[in-house]
């Protein structure tokens, strides 16, 4: 057997969800929280597409600053393509 053992040394555990502030396509100021796929277990329906995230799916749930109440989920390329895109149609 290799004297190496494949071990990862200093393994950490997964960083908490941080928040961060981004400024949208129309100036507006939001807050942005990366979701992992391990904390994710309910289904969401995405606005930039109108489709379902899935439990288990990595995506971002951001809302206006000041408001969160207006809370989303989104999948995180249709937050990333939100000023190129209009809004999903019912």
């Amino acid at each position: 057997m290799s004297p190496r053992r494949g071990r990862v040394v200093g393994r950490t555990t997964p960083p908490p969800q941080v928040e961060s502030i981004e400024t949208g396509p129309d100036g507006e100021e939001w807050v942005v929280r990366r979701i992992t796929g391990s904390s994710s277990v309910k289904t969401y329906r995405c606005p930039g597409c109108d489709q379902e995230i899935r439990p288990a799916t990595p995506h971002i749930v951001a809302w206006p600053q000041g408001n969160l109440e207006d809370r989303r989920h989104w999948h995180t390329a249709c937050w990333r393509a939100r000023g190129r895109r209009s809004p999903a149609r019912r």
